[in-house]
Protein backbone atom coordinates (compact mmCIF):
# COMPACT_ATOMS: atom_id res chain seq x y z
CA UNK A 1 0.00 0.00 0.00
CA UNK A 2 1.53 3.06 -1.48
CA UNK A 3 1.47 6.66 0.47
CA UNK A 4 -0.59 7.97 -2.28
CA UNK A 5 -3.48 5.13 -1.95
CA UNK A 6 -3.02 6.34 1.58
CA UNK A 7 -3.89 9.48 0.82
CA UNK A 8 -6.39 8.97 -1.88
CA UNK A 9 -8.58 7.04 0.67
CA UNK A 10 -8.19 9.59 3.52
CA UNK A 11 -9.18 12.84 1.16
CA UNK A 12 -11.70 10.47 0.26
CA UNK A 13 -13.20 10.15 3.43
CA UNK A 14 -13.39 13.42 4.35
CA UNK A 15 -14.95 14.27 1.11
CA UNK A 16 -17.68 12.01 1.88
CA UNK A 17 -17.96 13.22 5.51
CA UNK A 18 -18.88 16.88 3.91
CA UNK A 19 -21.28 15.87 1.39
CA UNK A 20 -23.16 13.78 3.88
CA UNK A 21 -22.66 10.66 2.67
CA UNK A 22 -22.56 8.24 5.49
CA UNK A 23 -22.14 4.52 3.48
CA UNK A 24 -18.83 6.36 1.63
CA UNK A 25 -17.40 8.18 4.47
CA UNK A 26 -17.91 4.33 6.78
CA UNK A 27 -16.33 2.26 3.76
CA UNK A 28 -13.36 4.79 3.35
CA UNK A 29 -12.88 4.74 7.24
CA UNK A 30 -12.66 0.60 7.17
CA UNK A 31 -9.87 0.88 4.79
CA UNK A 32 -7.59 2.12 7.58
CA UNK A 33 -9.44 -0.32 10.25
CA UNK A 34 -9.18 -3.59 8.60
CA UNK A 35 -5.97 -2.65 6.78
CA UNK A 36 -4.55 -1.83 10.28
CA UNK A 37 -3.43 2.10 9.65
CA UNK A 38 -4.74 3.74 12.84
CA UNK A 39 -2.08 6.30 12.43
CA UNK A 40 -2.55 7.14 8.99
CA UNK A 41 -6.48 7.21 9.68
CA UNK A 42 -6.07 10.02 12.71
CA UNK A 43 -5.86 12.78 11.10
CA UNK A 44 -8.59 12.08 8.09
CA UNK A 45 -10.67 10.74 10.88
CA UNK A 46 -10.43 14.58 12.66
CA UNK A 47 -11.13 16.18 9.66
CA UNK A 48 -14.00 13.90 9.11
CA UNK A 49 -15.42 14.54 12.63
CA UNK A 50 -15.32 18.85 11.91
CA UNK A 51 -17.44 18.02 9.30
CA UNK A 52 -19.79 15.82 11.34
CA UNK A 53 -19.53 12.83 10.12
CA UNK A 54 -20.98 10.75 12.69
CA UNK A 55 -19.14 6.95 12.22
CA UNK A 56 -15.70 9.22 12.02
CA UNK A 57 -16.98 9.98 16.08
CA UNK A 58 -17.12 6.68 16.81
CA UNK A 59 -14.10 5.46 15.53
CA UNK A 60 -11.66 8.02 16.29
CA UNK A 61 -13.15 7.71 20.13
CA UNK A 62 -12.19 4.25 19.78
CA UNK A 63 -8.48 4.68 19.21
CA UNK A 64 -8.24 7.65 22.02
CA UNK A 65 -9.40 5.30 24.51
CA UNK A 66 -7.33 2.94 23.28
CA UNK A 67 -4.01 4.95 23.07
CA UNK A 68 -5.09 6.72 26.55
CA UNK A 69 -6.78 9.63 26.05
CA UNK A 70 -10.43 8.98 27.71
CA UNK A 71 -11.24 12.48 28.17
CA UNK A 72 -10.99 13.18 23.98
CA UNK A 73 -12.98 9.81 23.41
CA UNK A 74 -15.68 10.79 25.97
CA UNK A 75 -15.87 14.05 24.45
CA UNK A 76 -16.08 12.75 20.95
CA UNK A 77 -18.33 9.90 22.27
CA UNK A 78 -20.97 12.11 23.80
CA UNK A 79 -21.18 15.02 20.85
CA UNK A 80 -23.08 11.86 18.74
CA UNK A 81 -24.55 9.79 21.51
CA UNK A 82 -27.84 11.04 21.22
CA UNK A 83 -28.05 9.51 17.50
CA UNK A 84 -25.77 6.81 17.73
CA UNK A 85 -26.42 3.48 19.39
CA UNK A 86 -22.70 2.50 18.96
CA UNK A 87 -21.17 5.74 20.29
CA UNK A 88 -24.15 5.66 23.14
CA UNK A 89 -22.44 2.23 23.93
CA UNK A 90 -18.96 3.07 24.06
CA UNK A 91 -19.78 6.19 26.16
CA UNK A 92 -21.63 4.02 28.67
CA UNK A 93 -18.62 1.76 29.30
CA UNK A 94 -16.30 4.47 29.60
CA UNK A 95 -18.59 6.12 32.00
CA UNK A 96 -18.97 2.54 33.60
CA UNK A 97 -15.10 1.79 33.88
CA UNK A 98 -14.65 5.38 35.91
CA UNK A 99 -17.35 4.21 38.38
CA UNK A 100 -20.28 6.67 36.88
CA UNK A 101 -22.62 3.65 36.78
CA UNK A 102 -25.79 5.84 37.01
CA UNK A 103 -25.45 7.60 33.86
CA UNK A 104 -23.73 4.79 32.16
CA UNK A 105 -27.47 3.24 32.98
CA UNK A 106 -29.03 5.68 31.41
CA UNK A 107 -26.64 6.02 28.00
CA UNK A 108 -26.92 1.97 28.23
CA UNK A 109 -30.92 2.81 28.49
CA UNK A 110 -30.76 5.71 25.28
CA UNK A 111 -28.74 2.92 23.39
CA UNK A 112 -30.86 0.10 23.49
CA UNK A 113 -34.22 1.88 23.44
CA UNK A 114 -33.41 4.35 20.31
CA UNK A 115 -31.04 2.28 18.18
CA UNK A 116 -31.88 -1.86 19.24
CA UNK A 117 -28.32 -2.19 19.80
CA UNK A 118 -27.72 -5.23 21.62
CA UNK A 119 -25.08 -4.70 23.91
CA UNK A 120 -26.20 -1.55 25.33
CA UNK A 121 -29.29 -4.34 26.41
CA UNK A 122 -26.81 -6.85 27.34
CA UNK A 123 -24.83 -4.08 29.20
CA UNK A 124 -27.86 -2.24 31.53
CA UNK A 125 -29.06 -5.91 32.15
CA UNK A 126 -25.30 -6.47 33.64
CA UNK A 127 -25.27 -3.54 35.88
CA UNK A 128 -28.82 -4.30 36.74
CA UNK A 129 -27.14 -7.45 38.30
CA UNK A 130 -24.45 -5.44 39.95
CA UNK A 131 -26.65 -3.82 41.80
CA UNK A 132 -28.10 -7.00 43.12
CA UNK A 133 -31.14 -7.48 40.93
CA UNK A 134 -30.65 -10.66 39.15
CA UNK A 135 -34.27 -11.17 38.80
CA UNK A 136 -35.11 -7.91 37.50
CA UNK A 137 -31.61 -7.83 34.96
CA UNK A 138 -33.26 -11.25 33.46
CA UNK A 139 -36.85 -10.57 33.06
CA UNK A 140 -35.58 -7.54 31.57
CA UNK A 141 -33.52 -8.96 29.49
CA UNK A 142 -36.12 -11.50 28.18
CA UNK A 143 -38.56 -8.67 27.34
CA UNK A 144 -39.02 -7.33 24.03
CA UNK A 145 -36.85 -10.05 22.09
CA UNK A 146 -36.62 -10.78 18.50
CA UNK A 147 -34.77 -13.38 16.58
CA UNK A 148 -31.79 -12.64 16.66
CA UNK A 149 -31.21 -11.51 19.94
CA UNK A 150 -29.87 -14.71 21.15
CA UNK A 151 -27.10 -13.17 22.76
CA UNK A 152 -28.92 -12.25 25.69
CA UNK A 153 -29.99 -15.59 26.80
CA UNK A 154 -26.74 -16.65 28.18
CA UNK A 155 -26.84 -13.56 30.48
CA UNK A 156 -30.45 -14.16 31.57
CA UNK A 157 -29.60 -17.99 32.32
CA UNK A 158 -26.40 -16.61 34.61
CA UNK A 159 -28.71 -14.27 36.37
CA UNK A 160 -31.41 -17.06 36.83
CA UNK A 161 -29.12 -19.09 38.25
CA UNK A 162 -27.98 -16.28 40.93
CA UNK A 163 -31.96 -15.95 41.77
CA UNK A 164 -32.22 -19.88 42.08
CA UNK A 165 -29.03 -19.97 44.50
CA UNK A 166 -30.58 -17.61 46.64
CA UNK A 167 -34.04 -19.05 46.90
CA UNK A 168 -32.33 -22.52 47.63
CA UNK A 169 -30.28 -21.32 50.28
CA UNK A 170 -33.47 -19.21 51.69
CA UNK A 171 -35.68 -22.13 51.54
CA UNK A 172 -33.02 -24.88 53.03
CA UNK A 173 -32.38 -21.89 55.97
CA UNK A 174 -36.19 -21.73 56.67
CA UNK A 175 -36.25 -25.50 56.98
CA UNK A 176 -33.41 -25.16 59.56
CA UNK A 177 -34.98 -22.66 61.72
CA UNK A 178 -38.10 -24.62 61.99
CA UNK A 179 -35.89 -27.49 63.32
CA UNK A 180 -33.40 -25.36 65.31
CA UNK A 181 -31.01 -27.08 62.95
CA UNK A 182 -27.60 -25.89 63.24
CA UNK A 183 -26.10 -28.72 60.93
CA UNK A 184 -28.84 -27.83 57.95
CA UNK A 185 -27.66 -24.18 58.49
CA UNK A 186 -24.01 -25.52 57.68
CA UNK A 187 -25.26 -27.30 54.83
CA UNK A 188 -27.78 -24.21 53.53
CA UNK A 189 -24.70 -21.66 53.72
CA UNK A 190 -22.19 -23.77 51.54
CA UNK A 191 -24.84 -23.47 48.85
CA UNK A 192 -23.76 -19.73 48.59
CA UNK A 193 -20.09 -20.82 47.56
CA UNK A 194 -21.75 -21.37 44.26
CA UNK A 195 -21.63 -17.68 43.88
CA UNK A 196 -17.94 -17.18 45.49
CA UNK A 197 -16.76 -16.26 41.49
CA UNK A 198 -19.45 -13.97 41.02
CA UNK A 199 -19.07 -11.61 43.68
CA UNK A 200 -16.55 -9.39 42.32
CA UNK A 201 -18.07 -8.45 38.60
CA UNK A 202 -21.64 -8.30 40.30
CA UNK A 203 -20.84 -6.59 44.28
CA UNK A 204 -24.59 -6.44 44.80
CA UNK A 205 -25.28 -10.23 45.42
CA UNK A 206 -23.72 -9.69 48.38
CA UNK A 207 -26.14 -7.84 50.32
CA UNK A 208 -28.43 -10.58 50.03
CA UNK A 209 -25.64 -13.12 50.93
CA UNK A 210 -24.83 -11.44 53.36
CA UNK A 211 -28.38 -11.42 55.02
CA UNK A 212 -28.61 -15.21 54.32
CA UNK A 213 -25.43 -16.19 56.16
CA UNK A 214 -26.32 -13.89 58.99
CA UNK A 215 -29.70 -15.84 59.19
CA UNK A 216 -27.25 -19.19 59.53
CA UNK A 217 -24.79 -17.81 61.90
CA UNK A 218 -27.85 -17.46 64.16
CA UNK A 219 -28.10 -21.13 64.27
CA UNK A 220 -24.17 -22.33 63.82
CA UNK A 221 -21.37 -21.19 65.14
CA UNK A 222 -19.44 -23.18 62.13
CA UNK A 223 -21.90 -21.00 59.71
CA UNK A 224 -20.60 -17.91 61.71
CA UNK A 225 -17.28 -18.63 60.29
CA UNK A 226 -18.14 -19.36 56.44
CA UNK A 227 -20.02 -15.61 56.95
CA UNK A 228 -16.48 -14.71 58.22
CA UNK A 229 -15.06 -15.74 55.38
CA UNK A 230 -17.55 -14.02 53.46
CA UNK A 231 -16.61 -10.51 54.50
CA UNK A 232 -13.23 -10.79 54.54
CA UNK A 233 -13.01 -11.79 50.92
CA UNK A 234 -16.02 -9.51 50.00
CA UNK A 235 -15.97 -6.56 52.18
CA UNK A 236 -14.22 -3.64 53.81
CA UNK A 237 -12.46 -2.48 56.46
CA UNK A 238 -15.81 -2.17 58.53
CA UNK A 239 -16.94 -5.65 58.15
CA UNK A 240 -13.64 -7.07 59.94
CA UNK A 241 -14.74 -6.75 63.53
CA UNK A 242 -17.84 -8.63 62.68
CA UNK A 243 -15.99 -11.42 61.19
CA UNK A 244 -13.63 -11.06 63.89
CA UNK A 245 -16.01 -11.28 66.43
CA UNK A 246 -17.69 -14.43 64.21
CA UNK A 247 -14.09 -16.36 64.14
CA UNK A 248 -14.17 -15.84 67.79
CA UNK A 249 -17.33 -17.14 68.47
CA UNK A 250 -17.00 -20.45 66.81
CA UNK A 251 -13.46 -21.13 68.58
CA UNK A 252 -15.46 -20.86 71.87
CA UNK A 253 -18.23 -23.24 70.33
CA UNK A 254 -14.94 -25.76 69.45
CA UNK A 255 -14.90 -24.89 65.47
CA UNK A 256 -12.07 -26.10 64.58
CA UNK A 257 -9.66 -23.77 62.37
CA UNK A 258 -11.88 -20.66 63.26
CA UNK A 259 -8.76 -19.51 65.53
CA UNK A 260 -6.31 -20.25 62.76
CA UNK A 261 -8.15 -18.95 60.05
CA UNK A 262 -8.66 -15.52 62.51
CA UNK A 263 -4.90 -15.71 62.87
CA UNK A 264 -3.96 -16.05 59.21
CA UNK A 265 -6.23 -12.94 58.23
CA UNK A 266 -5.03 -10.83 61.10
CA UNK A 267 -1.70 -11.63 59.63
CA UNK A 268 -3.21 -10.35 56.41
CA UNK A 269 -4.30 -7.17 57.86
CA UNK A 270 -0.76 -6.57 60.01
CA UNK A 271 -2.61 -7.37 63.06
CA UNK A 272 0.18 -8.80 64.42
CA UNK A 273 -0.21 -9.15 67.96
CA UNK A 274 -4.42 -10.12 67.18
CA UNK A 275 -2.38 -12.87 64.91
CA UNK A 276 -0.34 -13.94 67.52
CA UNK A 277 -2.77 -14.28 70.37
CA UNK A 278 -5.17 -16.11 67.70
CA UNK A 279 -2.77 -19.24 66.11
CA UNK A 280 -2.04 -19.41 70.44
CA UNK A 281 -5.85 -20.37 70.72
CA UNK A 282 -5.84 -22.43 68.05
CA UNK A 283 -3.01 -24.13 69.34
CA UNK A 284 -4.28 -24.72 72.80
CA UNK A 285 -7.17 -26.15 70.99
CA UNK A 286 -4.82 -29.31 69.91
CA UNK A 287 -4.04 -27.89 66.21
CA UNK A 288 -0.30 -28.64 65.08
CA UNK A 289 -0.74 -26.05 61.70
CA UNK A 290 -0.56 -23.07 63.79
CA UNK A 291 2.93 -23.48 65.43
CA UNK A 292 4.24 -23.27 61.88
CA UNK A 293 2.55 -20.07 61.50
CA UNK A 294 4.03 -19.04 65.19
CA UNK A 295 7.52 -20.07 64.06
CA UNK A 296 7.35 -18.05 60.99
CA UNK A 297 5.70 -15.00 62.81
CA UNK A 298 8.60 -15.10 65.78
CA UNK A 299 11.24 -15.74 63.33
CA UNK A 300 10.22 -12.42 60.75
CA UNK A 301 9.68 -10.11 64.10
CA UNK A 302 13.29 -11.50 64.94
CA UNK A 303 12.37 -13.05 67.83
CA UNK A 304 14.89 -16.35 67.47
CA UNK A 305 14.49 -18.16 71.01
CA UNK A 306 10.32 -18.35 70.32
CA UNK A 307 10.63 -18.96 66.85
CA UNK A 308 12.99 -22.14 67.65
CA UNK A 309 11.09 -23.24 70.11
CA UNK A 310 8.04 -23.52 67.97
CA UNK A 311 9.49 -25.05 64.83
CA UNK A 312 11.34 -27.84 67.17
CA UNK A 313 7.87 -28.71 67.95
CA UNK A 314 8.10 -30.56 64.27
CA UNK A 315 10.45 -32.68 65.58
CA UNK A 316 14.47 -33.56 64.31
CA UNK A 317 13.06 -35.73 60.93
CA UNK A 318 11.08 -32.76 59.94
CA UNK A 319 13.06 -30.93 56.78
CA UNK A 320 11.44 -27.96 56.57
CA UNK A 321 11.88 -27.52 60.25
CA UNK A 322 15.54 -27.87 60.30
CA UNK A 323 16.16 -25.46 57.28
CA UNK A 324 14.14 -22.74 59.57
CA UNK A 325 16.20 -23.72 62.64
CA UNK A 326 19.70 -23.76 60.46
CA UNK A 327 18.21 -19.87 59.14
CA UNK A 328 17.34 -18.79 63.09
CA UNK A 329 21.24 -20.38 63.64
CA UNK A 330 22.45 -18.33 60.95
CA UNK A 331 20.78 -15.11 62.20
CA UNK A 332 21.64 -15.34 65.30
CA UNK A 333 25.23 -14.92 64.48
CA UNK A 334 25.08 -12.16 62.58
CA UNK A 335 24.32 -13.51 59.56
CA UNK A 336 23.32 -11.10 56.90
CA UNK A 337 19.18 -11.41 55.40
CA UNK A 338 18.96 -12.46 51.81
CA UNK A 339 18.72 -9.30 49.08
CA UNK A 340 14.86 -10.14 48.73
CA UNK A 341 14.01 -10.75 52.70
CA UNK A 342 12.27 -8.11 54.21
CA UNK A 343 12.78 -7.01 57.46
CA UNK A 344 8.94 -7.42 58.69
CA UNK A 345 10.33 -6.00 62.70
CA UNK A 346 9.90 -2.42 60.51
CA UNK A 347 6.23 -3.20 59.71
CA UNK A 348 4.62 -1.13 63.05
CA UNK A 349 6.52 1.59 62.05
CA UNK A 350 5.97 1.71 58.67
CA UNK A 351 1.99 1.51 59.63
CA UNK A 352 2.35 4.22 61.70
CA UNK A 353 4.01 6.00 59.09
CA UNK A 354 1.83 5.77 56.16
CA UNK A 355 -1.60 6.40 59.06
CA UNK A 356 0.52 9.67 59.10
CA UNK A 357 0.33 10.52 55.63
CA UNK A 358 3.75 9.28 54.50
CA UNK A 359 2.43 7.30 50.84
CA UNK A 360 6.03 5.65 50.68
CA UNK A 361 5.74 4.08 53.94
CA UNK A 362 1.87 2.49 52.96
CA UNK A 363 3.44 1.70 50.02
CA UNK A 364 6.51 -0.53 51.60
CA UNK A 365 3.52 -1.50 54.08
CA UNK A 366 1.31 -3.26 51.66
CA UNK A 367 4.08 -4.78 49.76
CA UNK A 368 5.91 -6.24 52.79
CA UNK A 369 2.34 -7.30 54.17
CA UNK A 370 1.68 -9.02 50.42
CA UNK A 371 5.14 -10.99 51.16
CA UNK A 372 4.21 -12.35 54.31
CA UNK A 373 0.99 -13.90 53.75
CA UNK A 374 -0.22 -13.04 50.20
CA UNK A 375 -2.54 -10.77 51.38
CA UNK A 376 -6.00 -9.84 50.80
CA UNK A 377 -5.58 -7.61 47.94
CA UNK A 378 -8.96 -5.64 48.91
CA UNK A 379 -6.92 -4.55 51.96
CA UNK A 380 -4.07 -3.58 50.56
CA UNK A 381 -5.12 -1.18 47.62
CA UNK A 382 -5.93 1.89 49.98
CA UNK A 383 -2.49 1.68 51.43
CA UNK A 384 -0.69 1.47 47.99
CA UNK A 385 -2.69 3.70 46.56
CA UNK A 386 -1.43 6.95 47.27
CA UNK A 387 2.33 6.06 46.31
CA UNK A 388 1.34 5.07 42.82
CA UNK A 389 -0.82 8.53 42.53
CA UNK A 390 2.48 10.29 43.39
CA UNK A 391 4.11 8.63 40.80
CA UNK A 392 6.46 5.54 42.52
CA UNK A 393 7.22 3.47 39.43
CA UNK A 394 6.97 0.25 42.20
CA UNK A 395 3.66 1.30 43.40
CA UNK A 396 2.14 1.53 40.13
CA UNK A 397 3.52 -1.61 39.08
CA UNK A 398 1.99 -3.68 42.43
CA UNK A 399 -1.21 -1.43 42.08
CA UNK A 400 -2.10 -3.12 38.37
CA UNK A 401 -1.75 -6.28 39.64
CA UNK A 402 -3.56 -5.96 42.57
CA UNK A 403 -6.30 -4.45 40.43
CA UNK A 404 -6.20 -7.64 38.05
CA UNK A 405 -6.83 -9.90 41.37
CA UNK A 406 -9.87 -8.07 42.09
CA UNK A 407 -11.13 -7.86 38.81
CA UNK A 408 -11.02 -4.46 37.67
CA UNK A 409 -9.79 -4.34 34.66
CA UNK A 410 -10.26 -0.55 33.84
CA UNK A 411 -7.89 0.31 37.34
CA UNK A 412 -5.78 -2.41 35.81
CA UNK A 413 -5.31 -0.92 32.60
CA UNK A 414 -4.97 2.53 33.73
CA UNK A 415 -2.19 1.46 36.36
CA UNK A 416 -0.44 -0.50 33.86
CA UNK A 417 -0.47 2.63 31.57
CA UNK A 418 1.15 4.87 34.24
CA UNK A 419 3.75 2.54 35.24
CA UNK A 420 4.62 1.60 31.51
CA UNK A 421 5.00 5.48 30.73
CA UNK A 422 7.27 4.95 34.07
CA UNK A 423 9.75 2.46 31.93
CA UNK A 424 8.37 -0.78 33.47
CA UNK A 425 9.01 -3.87 31.04
CA UNK A 426 6.28 -5.74 32.48
CA UNK A 427 3.75 -2.80 31.65
CA UNK A 428 4.63 -1.95 28.73
CA UNK A 429 4.12 -5.30 27.72
CA UNK A 430 0.77 -5.59 29.30
CA UNK A 431 0.02 -2.65 26.82
CA UNK A 432 1.12 -3.71 24.05
CA UNK A 433 -1.42 -6.87 24.23
CA UNK A 434 -3.95 -4.44 25.59
CA UNK A 435 -3.30 -2.79 21.99
CA UNK A 436 -3.26 -5.92 19.89
CA UNK A 437 -6.56 -7.32 21.86
CA UNK A 438 -8.14 -4.05 20.26
CA UNK A 439 -6.21 -4.57 16.77
CA UNK A 440 -4.44 -1.25 16.93
CA UNK A 441 -1.01 -2.79 15.91
CA UNK A 442 0.91 -0.09 15.28
CA UNK A 443 0.44 0.95 18.75
CA UNK A 444 0.98 -2.76 19.88
CA UNK A 445 4.36 -2.27 18.36
CA UNK A 446 5.72 0.94 19.43
CA UNK A 447 4.92 -0.62 23.19
CA UNK A 448 6.33 -3.96 22.60
CA UNK A 449 9.41 -2.57 20.99
CA UNK A 450 10.03 -0.88 24.24
CA UNK A 451 9.35 -3.67 26.20
CA UNK A 452 11.87 -5.45 23.69
CA UNK A 453 14.24 -2.33 24.32
CA UNK A 454 13.79 -3.24 28.55
CA UNK A 455 15.30 -6.45 27.66
CA UNK A 456 12.58 -8.86 27.82
CA UNK A 457 13.31 -11.52 24.75
CA UNK A 458 9.67 -12.34 24.08
CA UNK A 459 8.63 -8.71 23.48
CA UNK A 460 11.54 -8.39 20.70
CA UNK A 461 10.01 -11.36 19.42
CA UNK A 462 6.72 -10.10 19.35
CA UNK A 463 7.57 -6.20 18.15
CA UNK A 464 9.36 -8.33 15.43
CA UNK A 465 6.68 -10.29 13.91
CA UNK A 466 4.25 -7.32 13.86
CA UNK A 467 6.97 -5.77 11.58
CA UNK A 468 7.21 -8.82 9.71
CA UNK A 469 3.54 -8.69 9.12
CA UNK A 470 3.59 -4.91 7.73
CA UNK A 471 6.44 -5.93 5.58
CA UNK A 472 9.06 -3.94 7.25
CA UNK A 473 11.70 -6.51 7.18
CA UNK A 474 14.65 -4.70 7.86
CA UNK A 475 13.14 -2.82 11.11
CA UNK A 476 11.84 -6.58 12.19
CA UNK A 477 15.39 -8.55 12.05
CA UNK A 478 17.33 -6.86 14.96
CA UNK A 479 14.34 -7.74 17.19
CA UNK A 480 13.89 -11.52 16.12
CA UNK A 481 18.09 -12.00 16.11
CA UNK A 482 17.76 -10.88 19.31
CA UNK A 483 14.99 -13.05 20.04
CA UNK A 484 16.63 -15.77 18.29
CA UNK A 485 19.74 -15.41 19.53
CA UNK A 486 19.23 -14.41 23.22
CA UNK A 487 17.13 -17.09 23.51
CA UNK A 488 17.60 -20.70 24.37
CA UNK A 489 15.50 -23.84 23.48
CA UNK A 490 13.04 -23.48 26.68
CA UNK A 491 11.92 -20.71 25.11
CA UNK A 492 7.79 -21.25 24.70
CA UNK A 493 8.00 -18.94 21.54
CA UNK A 494 11.00 -20.02 20.01
CA UNK A 495 9.32 -21.55 17.19
CA UNK A 496 7.64 -18.75 16.32
CA UNK A 497 10.44 -16.52 16.87
CA UNK A 498 12.46 -18.97 14.12
CA UNK A 499 9.38 -18.83 11.89
CA UNK A 500 9.66 -14.47 11.87
CA UNK A 501 12.67 -14.24 11.26
CA UNK A 502 13.02 -16.51 8.80
CA UNK A 503 10.52 -14.85 6.75
CA UNK A 504 12.66 -11.53 7.45
CA UNK A 505 15.27 -13.07 6.59
CA UNK A 506 13.81 -14.22 3.33
CA UNK A 507 13.22 -10.85 2.24
CA UNK A 508 16.47 -9.59 2.70
CA UNK A 509 18.19 -11.97 0.34
CA UNK A 510 19.78 -14.38 3.40
CA UNK A 511 18.56 -17.19 1.94
CA UNK A 512 20.52 -19.96 3.52
CA UNK A 513 20.04 -18.60 6.92
CA UNK A 514 16.02 -18.79 6.08
CA UNK A 515 15.41 -21.96 4.66
CA UNK A 516 17.06 -23.31 8.43
CA UNK A 517 15.19 -21.01 10.56
CA UNK A 518 12.22 -21.90 8.33
CA UNK A 519 12.94 -25.31 8.38
CA UNK A 520 13.21 -25.18 12.38
CA UNK A 521 10.17 -23.32 12.24
CA UNK A 522 7.90 -25.49 9.82
CA UNK A 523 8.94 -29.10 12.13
CA UNK A 524 6.69 -27.90 15.34
CA UNK A 525 4.90 -25.02 13.74
CA UNK A 526 1.26 -26.91 14.38
CA UNK A 527 2.06 -27.77 18.23
CA UNK A 528 3.94 -24.80 19.33
CA UNK A 529 2.39 -22.13 17.31
CA UNK A 530 -1.28 -22.74 16.23
CA UNK A 531 -1.91 -24.58 19.44
CA UNK A 532 -2.00 -21.26 21.20
CA UNK A 533 -4.06 -19.24 19.05
CA UNK A 534 -7.65 -19.22 18.51
CA UNK A 535 -8.86 -20.96 15.13
CA UNK A 536 -12.01 -18.96 15.07
CA UNK A 537 -10.25 -15.81 15.02
CA UNK A 538 -9.77 -15.04 11.57
CA UNK A 539 -7.97 -11.89 12.14
CA UNK A 540 -5.42 -13.70 13.83
CA UNK A 541 -5.20 -16.29 11.22
CA UNK A 542 -4.98 -13.96 8.29
CA UNK A 543 -2.19 -12.61 9.84
CA UNK A 544 0.09 -15.46 10.37
CA UNK A 545 2.74 -16.82 8.14
CA UNK A 546 2.90 -20.33 6.84
CA UNK A 547 6.33 -21.43 7.24
CA UNK A 548 5.98 -24.43 4.73
CA UNK A 549 4.97 -21.78 2.38
CA UNK A 550 7.90 -19.30 3.05
CA UNK A 551 10.46 -22.63 3.04
CA UNK A 552 8.88 -23.64 -0.02
CA UNK A 553 9.64 -20.17 -1.64
CA UNK A 554 13.31 -19.81 -0.01
CA UNK A 555 13.97 -23.35 -1.65
CA UNK A 556 12.52 -22.39 -4.88
CA UNK A 557 14.62 -19.39 -5.01
CA UNK A 558 18.23 -21.25 -4.10
CA UNK A 559 17.37 -23.92 -6.82
CA UNK A 560 17.07 -20.45 -9.29
CA UNK A 561 20.36 -19.07 -8.41
CA UNK A 562 22.06 -22.54 -9.31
Amino acid sequence: MTTQDIQARGEALVAAARDKDAKAARRHSDFFVFGRHIDEGIPYWERAVEAGDIWAHYTLARYRKVRGDRDAAEALYRAVAEFDAGSAYGLGILLQEDGNTAEAAEWFRRGWENGRHLDCKTELGRLMAAEGQPAEASAFLMSDIELGDIAVFRWSKLFDSFVEVFDRVAADLDTAEADEDGEAAVSAVRGLFELDEHFADYPGLTTRADELYARGSALSAEAGMYHAMFLTETGDDEDWPRARDLLLRAHEAGVEQAAALLGNKSEQRGELEEAERAHLLAVEAGEEAPKWNLGMLCLRLGRYDEAARWFREFGEDDKDAAQRLARIAALREGGPRASDEPDYRRLAGLRERAEAGDARAGYEYADMLNDWRGSNARYLVPWMEPAARAGDAYALYDLAQLSKELRRFADRDKWHRLSAEAGDQHSCHHMGWLSDFHHDYQESERWYARAAGLGSRLDSMLAGKLMVQREAYAEAEPFLRTAWEEGDENDAFRTETAGYYGVALRHLGRLDEARDLLTTAAETWDEDVLSRYDPNDLDIQARMIDPDDELAEVEEALDAEV
